[in-house]
């Protein structure tokens, strides 16, 4: 089976996004909210989660469990979105606009992801 070419655009952009956890670390532990425990874990798992789904998307007989995984994923991580939205310091000072417009795009990330899960 032919995967569309739009999977291996987010495969790619998954896997690159998972290695900018490892390459600069901290400015995703600084974005975990306070409430978790062992931020610098959770950035580990989240960076290798992102590639190992990515890899795994380019697979077609595991695609579908990868975009769903990757759903999961985006839902697990809404609160370091919600939290740079609430938090001036995790904002990395970004205009409120911006760091509003991410809450929404999550959605559509996750319905992006979806596509690939039939």
């Amino acid at each position: 089976m032919n995967l569309p070419w739009h999977l291996y655009v987010m495969a790619v952009l998954y896997i690159l996004a998972g290695l900018n956890h490892f390459r600069k670390p901290g400015m995703y532990i600084k974005i975990i909210p306070p409430y978790f425990k062992n931020p610098k874990l959770l950035n580990i798992l989240s960076g290798a989660a992102e590639v190992l789904l990515g890899i795994l998307l380019t697979i077609s007989a595991t695609s579908h469990f990868a975009a769903w995984g990757i759903i999961i994923l985006l839902i697990m991580i809404f609160p370091a979105n919600l939290h740079m939205f609430l938090n001036k310091k995790a904002g990395f000072s970004l205009p409120k606009w911006i760091l509003f417009v991410r809450l929404p795009l999550q959605l559509v990330l996750i319905f992006w992801a979806y596509q690939y899960t039939l």
